[in-house]
């Protein structure tokens, strides 16, 4: 059966968030963490639902409309989760065996994600900024989402295996290193490189990724 377009409302941004312990327990974190695209980082197929050419929704660019005025955007957490893990020192990559992968960058580069400051509670920053010595500190500007992907972008219909064979490539590490998170259970086959996948239910969460991590460090004996 085919999926229905979840709606994301254009309202204004929530108050800034906690990023949870876990990115600051001076336990280890993966070294990578992968988003898949698609009902993942934003509740729709980029590939079935959107109509180019986009624009922008607003003028902080949180949310772009296609040709026929629908509006999307990212699930409510991905702004802090991209903050949080970029903080944290961890790479984060995509793998999307999306049919339109010239759309789904152009989308990467018209969404911006808003400065730091204004996503993620100072206190915050500073804790896990301290635990990890993230280099550089915090930038406090908006960015393009697509500049938080220092891991890599593997877009393009084909097995998520040829994904992760170039993500490791292109990075240099582990597959064991790597945790992935994705919408659809047929693609724990990455698993078989040595990677952990956690399987997202209804949009990526700081439950989510947090849930995630655990699992990674158990598997690793931590």
């Amino acid at each position: 059966m085919m999926r229905k377009l979840s709606k994301q409302p254009t309202l204004p941004l929530n108050a800034p968030v906690s990023l949870p312990s876990i990115l600051s327990d001076g336990l280890p974190l993966p070294r990578a963490v992968v988003f898949d695209l698609d009902y993942t980082l934003w509740p729709f197929w980029v590939d079935t639902h959107v109509y180019p050419p986009l624009r922008s929704a607003t003028a902080e660019r949180t949310s772009c409309v296609d040709k026929v005025g629908e509006s999307f955007a990212f699930y409510d957490a991905v702004f802090s989760i991209l903050h949080g893990l970029s903080l944290a020192g961890v790479k984060v990559g995509v793998a999307s065996r999306t049919h339109a992968p010239d759309l789904g960058r152009e989308m990467l580069k018209l969404l911006l994600v808003p400065p730091v400051s204004s996503v993620v509670e100072d206190a915050s920053v500073d804790a896990v900024v301290a635990a990890r010595g993230a280099a550089g500190g915090k930038k406090d500007r908006a960015r393009k989402a697509i500049d938080f992907f220092d891991a890599g972008l593997e877009i393009y219909p084909s097995s998520k295996l040829r994904h992760f064979e170039a993500l490791g490539k292109r990075t240099g590490i582990p597959h064991s290193e790597m945790l992935f998170f994705d919408d659809e259970s047929r693609n724990r086959d990455t698993e078989s490189l040595g990677l952990t996948m956690w399987l997202v239910r209804d949009g990526i969460t700081w439950n989510e990724v947090t849930d995630g991590i655990k699992e990674w460090r158990r598997r690793k004996g931590v």
